[in-house]
């Protein structure tokens, strides 16, 4: 059997052969070396898709510092994999609130000049409680929620430096948030629970890319789906496209699974608690585990036990049973393994791009909230033909000019 390193390493070399286009960008930084001497400290999930990312990054010569974006998604085996390769780590599986919190401490002690962010937490240390520390060039954000908080801080005047939303480019929210977190959800829920789908009433509260992406996916394996929304606009796509749209207290009754994706704090509350149908299923796949409200989860019940790992059975005083999974985190990591490596190969090869976009060109870049540059969205497009066996036309010069004289309003 292969000690925690070497299985670590296998896990990442797996990884790395199922994410050909930041391989091919890895090679380039190992060549070119574009962010020689910079510190850079990054706050994600550390398992084996993520050190791939971390070693491009050292490969170009970033000194690199990294800590758990959650404390329930870290590989052990990676990290210690990865710190053998020389990147300092602060993770690990199941870690207490205050090593977390420690973890992020440490990665702003390193006083990083670029940082890679899942949820904000470091930009949010570094400008509250840490805000002598710097000078930070850039950040990247690459959550719903993270880039609503930078936003926040944009509105508010707060925001000390440019910080690009990697979460909103194409090729990430098009396919990591809708494809990679459909997946990865059926994942987690397999295995936290072992239950059948098909044939049961689940109910996904929100339908941005993700809740997309999971009510999909639950459709596609048998499930009766509901969908819940505060957006008209969203709720009648999620109508047009074959689902049932209600009020969350409405479907709470029927629902033998509820999924929170929304990115905001208390959709799953007390009044839903109090009509849920005996035996329902509660997750969450929104980034921080404020969806599903623990306090009146707390609250309400009369007891609570773990009936299984990362399942907990909370009982009310009428005897009615609700199961939360992975405490309320992001149940994909958490009781999972995390988004397909093909899926994070683009996450992550926008993300190395947009680094070494900031190393270059971020101290000319007012504070605000970026876009990725458009030329980065295509190259990984691009890229990644090859690998999903794509062939596509390209337009012929007469149709370049066509589309030139409308520019033109000619």
């Amino acid at each position: 059997m292969p000690g925690q390193v070497e299985l670590g390493r296998l896990k990442i070399d797996w990884a790395r052969a199922h994410m050909p286009v930041l391989s091919s960008i890895e090679q380039r930084f190992a060549r070119e070396k574009p962010l020689a001497g910079t510190r850079v400290s990054a706050v994600l999930h550390v398992e084996a898709k993520t050190c791939v990312l971390a070693l491009a990054l050292k490969a170009g010569g970033a000194d690199l510092r990294l800590a758990a974006g959650n404390p329930l998604s870290t590989d052990d085996d990676a990290v210690a994999a990865v710190v053998e390769a020389g990147v300092p780590t602060w993770a690990r599986k199941g870690e207490s609130l205050d090593e977390y919190n420690a973890g992020i401490r440490a990665t702003l002690d390193f006083d990083p000049q670029v940082i890679v962010d899942d949820g904000a937490d470091l930009v949010a240390l570094a400008h509250t409680s840490r805000p002598d520390r710097g000078p930070v060039i850039g950040s990247t954000e690459e959550t719903t929620a993270g880039v609503n908080r930078l936003r926040a801080m944009e509105r508010s005047g707060a925001l000390r430096w440019p910080a690009i939303a990697v979460n909103d480019a194409q090729m990430k929210h098009l396919f990591d948030n809708r494809y990679g977190s459909g997946q990865s959800f059926l994942d987690g829920l397999f295995s936290a629970t072992n239950l059948l789908v098909a044939g049961r009433t689940c109910v996904v509260a929100g339908y941005g890319w993700v809740g997309k992406g999971v009510a999909g996916l639950l459709r596609g394996v048998g499930a009766d789906v509901l969908v819940t929304e505060v957006d008209p606009v969203r709720a009648i796509e999620a109508r047009l496209e074959g689902f049932r749209v209600r009020t969350l207290l409405q479907a709470a009754p029927e629902a033998d699974l509820i999924v929170t994706t929304t990115g905001t704090v208390g959709v799953v509350r007390a009044e839903h608690l109090r009509v849920v149908k005996d035996g329902c299923l509660l997750a969450n796949m929104g980034h921080f585990d404020v969806e599903i409200s623990k306090p009146d989860l707390a609250s309400l019940a009369v007891h609570r036990r773990v009936v299984r790992p990362s399942v907990e059975e909370y009982r009310f005083a009428d005897g009615r049973r609700v199961f939360l999974l992975g405490d309320g985190r992001l149940i994909n990591l958490a009781t999972g393994q995390g988004h397909p490596a093909e899926i994070m190969d683009l996450s992550f090869a926008l993300q190395a791009l947009s680094i070494e976009y900031l190393v270059r060109h971020g101290r000319s870049l007012a504070p605000r909230v970026y876009p990725v540059p458009p030329e980065l969205d295509r190259a990984v497009a691009e890229a990644a033909l090859p690998s999903l066996e794509v062939a596509i036309d390209r337009p012929t010069p007469e149709q370049l000019r066509y589309a030139d004289s409308w520019k033109e309003g000619t």
